[in-house]
């Protein structure tokens, strides 16, 4: 009775503790990344303006792919 006993934790024992702290890690980190929508602040000019521009590596890469012209 004299020995000296060291507390050891099972394997099965410390995945258990390991999944009940990461999961309640994760419930509580996730909470505070949640924000509210925000409505565009564009106008109606700026959305229907054009956006699209056929420039020279466009051009490159639609003659490499033989599309119609």
């Amino acid at each position: 009775m004299g020995e000296d006993r060291k507390a050891t934790v099972g394997r099965r024992a410390f995945l258990r503790k390991l999944a009940i702290g990461t999961a309640g890690a994760g419930v509580t980190l996730a909470t505070p990344l949640v924000e509210s929508a925000q409505a565009d602040s564009e106008t109606n000019d700026e959305k229907r303006k054009a956006r699209y521009k056929e420039t020279d590596h466009v051009k490159a890469f639609y003659r490499v792919n033989r599309y119609p012209v």
